[in-house]
């Protein structure tokens, strides 16, 4: 039965031939030649190739070496952020003059033209709508210029190299290598950096990232950073020097927060993520042009609007609050005095105030509104005069860092407070965003309460030893 299947398929082929002709031969050469082809494309390199490959490596000699490879690291990851923080000014000077100058005292005319209760009025627009302008002039420009740069990085195939020179350090704390690289991302926004962590295949080692991703510094506290370091850091040294000490105060916490992320992992490993720490196999990709056009697209689409969005549904809630507290009176305080004057004790411990720990209370859903909060609330607390605000709830910004600083004086802000502040804003939760995303990507309750609460526990453990030591001295 065997013999006569063999048979009939070699009359087949025959029959198949006798119709084909010659053409069967050709066809036949041509599938030869065309896997020859694929297997000398992959085995033999031509001169092209090679002195691509020769570039690639000379490249990569000094990008992954010991003692270049983490200053130029540094040195781009430097750059971009000071392309992002001092590209953005001009756009989200824009935005807020267009959303706060413009728009908000449009809305306010229409409200008291058509009769609109004060309350209703105070709560939509000095509430709801306020918070959510400042959330998308603070954080809509650094996020459109960080994440194609990010992206663009990613496509030219730098950032495995980045990969590549952390690995020893995360192997060490007990993290994956690929850890780097979710940190990088958390630099531009936390809630990102969270979800980059679906490129460590490990539970435990993607569970330490998450945890861990807070302590990059996201785009939406850079703002504080650089600000209280202006008035408060430069102010300490000659002004010909005061922008570099600003600058060197605001780079020495985002390295303290990479510190801190080290420890906490190392921390989790050897308590209650024990585990082995995986291989870590990279591949480095060949050096390439970025896809310039889809890079913008995916980053503004994929990244720079989710992101948004997710701030606004959790800043607009927060907006009400903060005007809700601030004028709804228990006797004859108003709950944020109560709550401020609560809480100023607790905050003298830690070398702050009431008025930062309420501001950091309220904005829990988006980072970008704790200075306009902290000014609206000290206006309100301390009782400046002088048109500074514009009512109880109705947070604001000035335009001069010197007049800002001016009332955060007169809230009794020493230098201290500014430097335990700077510490406190590395050191705090996440944002709503981010807590959000957390539970989306680990599914769980617990891990998100962790890693919701270490940093505060930290960030109170810290400032509390620095306020006690400066005291002292």
């Amino acid at each position: 039965m065997k013999n006569n299947n063999i048979d009939h398929i070699i009359s087949l082929s025959k029959d198949l031939r006798w119709q084909i002709g010659d053409d069967f031969h050709d066809h036949l050469a041509e599938g030869i030649y065309a896997d020859a082809s694929e297997i000398a494309n992959s085995s033999v390199t031509t001169e092209s190739q090679h002195k691509r490959i020769r570039l690639d490596s000379k490249i990569d000699k000094i990008i992954t070496s010991r003692k270049w490879g983490f200053p130029i690291m540094f040195l781009v990851l430097g750059v971009i952020l000071w392309l992002t923080i001092e590209g953005a000014n001009y756009p989200s000077a824009m935005l807020a003059d267009l959303l706060l100058n413009y728009f908000h005292p449009i809305l306010k005319d229409l409200a008291s033209s058509i009769g609109m209760p004060w309350w209703l009025d105070g709560f939509l627009i000095d509430g709801l709508y306020l918070a959510v302008a400042w959330v998308i002039a603070v954080m809509l420009p650094p996020m459109a210029i960080f994440f194609p740069m990010f992206t663009l990085l990613e496509d030219f195939g730098y950032l495995p190299r980045v990969a590549f020179n952390m690995d020893e350090l995360f192997r060490r704390s007990g993290a994956h290598g690929k850890q780097a690289l979710t940190m990088s991302m958390g630099f531009g926004c936390n809630a990102a950096g969270v979800v980059a962590t679906r490129i460590i295949d490990s539970p435990r080692e993607r569970l330490i990232a998450i945890i861990t991703n807070n302590f990059s510094l996201c785009n939406g506290r850079w703002p504080t950073q650089i600000l209280i370091a202006t008035i408060f850091i430069g102010a300490v040294v000659p002004e010909s020097f005061s922008g570099i000490a600003s600058l060197s105060a605001v780079i020495g916490i985002a390295v303290l927060g990479i510190f801190f992320m080290f420890l906490v992992s190392w921390t989790l490993t050897k308590t209650v993520l024990k585990g082995e720490v995986s291989t870590f196999n990279l591949e480095l990709p060949p050096y390439r042009p970025p896809r310039f056009w889809k890079t913008i697209y995916t980053s503004l689409i994929d990244r720079t609007l989710i992101v948004l969005w997710r701030a606004i549904v959790f800043a607009a809630p927060a907006g009400a609050v903060i005007w809700l507290i601030s004028n709804i009176y228990i006797g004859n305080e108003s709950i944020a005095a109560w709550t401020i004057n609560s809480l100023d004790g607790f905050g003298f411990l830690l070398g702050l105030n009431g008025v930062i720990l309420l501001a950091y209370i309220v904005a829990i859903p988006a980072n970008e509104i704790v200075i306009p909060t902290i000014l609206m609330l000290t206006v309100m607390a301390v009782g400046i005069s002088g048109g500074a605000g514009a009512g109880a709830g109705v947070m604001f910004e000035l335009d001069s860092v010197n007049a800002t600083g001016d009332i955060l004086r007169a809230g009794g802000w020493t230098l201290l407070t500014a430097v335990n502040l700077m510490l406190f804003s590395l050191l705090h939760n996440p944002c709503s965003t981010t807590i959000y995303t957390i539970y989306k990507e680990t599914n769980s309750v617990k891990w998100t309460v962790v890693a919701s609460i270490l940093p505060v526990i930290m960030g109170f453990i810290i400032t509390f030893l620095v306020a006690q030591i400066w005291r002292l001295f």
